[in-house]
């Protein structure tokens, strides 16, 4: 099977997502889950007719009579049983919020009265049902407040508190794990010598699997084939996705396709036209379980994570599309190579509102030191050579 193009790529993934089911979860549990039902008002809202400001409630009919002082008759304070007038000359005082009888129609500032033993006179020009927020203005008994699909946010469980909802039925979670390879690489508490690194992928990965509310779990290998096919048959035994890292190129100790291949994971693809991250390999075992096998250098693994990964979770999850996201080139790219080529690139807004991507100089796929200060990839067409400032393509986010 030849190299295939990122959009060929981006088709198989994405024709593999899965629905992993639902599962109810404690409100207070529920923030950055995705909710996987809609939420219905339990009873109009507001539930009654309630003063939007501090001051008296009268009968409007007096008022236009021509009465303009008022008896106050009780005083009236949120969440207590409503009070009503019994004579067109009397009036309630009553605060923001609390229930208002039927008796009466019209709300008063404070500011618009005066009292004196205790009787109201009011001294301006007053509007029938001025002041009041209306029984069921917002959304009546049974109306959908929150549709189902959407990352749950503060906002939403304060909408479900308020309707009593402390049980949110959400999506269910694949299981992960992430399995990083190659003896050269050593924990990040260690020393290592000249010719080793700190293992970085592994976290990495699971820290933006977090923003989902994944917690994967971590493993690593050395290149000892026996191990690491002992290794991925339990794993895929286990769990619904594999997220690999390295032994996938073409060195000597690149075991992973072959293992895969012995394990009866099915190679659905391996190598992309893409810089970085060409050698990415993608398969599924007999049982539906997906094996993302990613190039082992940070910024391959960066790149096809947040280009394939998290659009194929976001996809299984029923995240709504958030759509392609698109910048303004700043400044002119030259690349002479017959390949998709993802660029980091800083991310502004400028003063016209558009959203502009400005490239930075890296040292290839290994160097990893900029991902801090940039926010994105952006992704060059494969049938172009030459990108100029003013052009408008495909970003993808990280850090922004």
């Amino acid at each position: 099977m030849e190299m295939i193009t990122v959009q060929q790529a981006e088709d198989i993934i994405m024709s593999q997502y899965q629905d992993f089911g639902n599962e109810p979860i404690s409100y207070e549990a529920a923030l950055g889950r995705v909710l996987a039902e809609d939420l219905f008002a339990d009873r109009d809202l507001p539930p009654f007719n309630r003063p939007t400001v501090d001051g008296i409630a009268i009968r409007y009919a007096a008022y236009e009579k021509g009465i303009r002082s008022f008896a106050i008759k009780a005083v009236q304070s949120a969440g207590e049983p409503s009070l009503s007038v019994d004579s067109e000359n009397e009036c309630i005082e009553i605060m923001t919020g609390a229930a208002l009888d039927h008796s009466v129609d019209t709300v008063i500032r404070y500011e618009d009265i005066s009292i004196e033993n205790g009787i109201a006179s009011v001294n301006i020009d007053i509007k029938k049902g001025q002041n009041i927020h209306l029984k069921a203005r917002d959304k009546k008994m049974g109306d959908i407040l929150v549709t189902a699909n959407q990352i749950i946010t503060p906002a939403i469980i304060g909408i479900a508190s308020s309707i009593g909802k402390t049980i949110l039925s959400v999506k269910k979670l694949p299981k992960i794990v992430i399995i990083s390879t190659g003896d050269e690489m050593v924990s990040a508490a260690s020393v290592p010598t000249p010719f080793q690194l700190r293992r970085s992928n592994g976290i990495t990965i699971q820290t933006v699997l977090e923003k989902y509310k994944i917690q994967a779990d971590i493993l690593h290998l050395n290149d000892d084939y026996e191990d690491i096919k002992k290794e991925i048959s339990r794993c895929i035994n286990e769990y619904d996705v594999l997220l690999m890292s390295g032994g996938v190129s073409m060195g000597k100790f690149d075991y992973l396709p072959k293992v895969c291949e012995e394990l009866g994971i099915k190679k659905l693809f391996h190598k992309i036209k893409q810089r970085p991250g060409k050698p990415f390999w993608f398969g599924k075992s007999q049982h539906q379980k997906l094996v993302f096998a990613f190039p082992g250098n940070p910024v391959s693994v960066f790149m096809c994570l947040h280009r394939y990964f998290i659009p194929w979770l976001e996809k299984s999850l029923e995240i709504p599309d958030s759509g392609f996201q698109f910048a303004v080139l700043q400044n002119d790219i030259d690349f002479p190579f017959p390949l998709q080529y993802f660029v980091q690139v800083k991310l502004s807004v400028n003063s016209s509102g558009q959203l502009i991507a400005k490239s930075v100089d890296t040292n290839g796929s290994g160097d990893f030191s900029h991902l801090a200060d940039t926010h994105a990839f952006i992704e060059l067409p494969m049938e172009q050579t030459s990108f100029r400032k003013g052009e408008v393509y495909t970003i993808w986010k990280y850090n922004f």
